[in-house]
């Protein structure tokens, strides 16, 4: 792929997540799941698909610069660090997995996984800025949110990736 379409997918992609996060602060989750702090994690449908379609260097960047804009229109600092851990930590972990897609793991098994590594990422966040461990008895719940909530993010990035190859391009 040119160097000129990477660089438009990559906003492309940064915009759909920026989106997807704003859509995401207006969903009332709790009302569904009564843990504070639990989001349905729908820009790790980009970040699946970005690690598929560009690799690393530009995963990271669409992530950095979501959580950046992100939390610059509808956040705060502290909010900026847990999405930063929490997002990077994810990313790392799904790259890790993505070789071994389709023999070990599903691309909604991935995404499970990112979405752990995002949450254990964000109690890392904030035992930083709390300056206490006691936040990591609230991994257990936020580690059982991550199961249903990341398969249903990685089913819907399974049918992009699945619709985007029939696609004649």
């Amino acid at each position: 792929m040119k160097l000129s379409k990477r660089i438009a997918l990559c906003g492309l992609l940064t915009a759909t997540a920026l989106v997807l996060s704003l859509v995401e602060k207006m969903f009332p989750l709790q009302a569904v799941v009564p843990i504070p702090g639990v989001k349905l994690g729908l820009a790790n449908v980009v970040t699946l698909f970005a690690l598929h379609e560009l690799g690393i260097r530009e995963t990271a960047a669409i992530v950095f610069v979501r959580v950046t804009l992100a939390s610059v229109f509808m956040g705060s600092v502290t909010g900026f660090l847990f999405s930063l851990f929490g997002g990077i930590l994810a990313l790392f972990v799904m790259r890790l997995l993505l070789p071994r897609e389709g023999s070990w793991f599903s691309t909604p098994g991935i995404s499970v996984a990112g979405a752990a590594a995002h949450n254990v990422g964000q109690i890392g966040a904030a035992i930083l800025v709390l300056g206490t461990t006691d936040v990591i008895g609230y991994l257990p719940l936020l580690l059982l949110a991550a199961v249903p909530l990341g398969l249903a993010t990685g089913a819907v990035c399974a049918a992009v990736l699945g619709h985007l190859k029939k696609l004649p391009i």
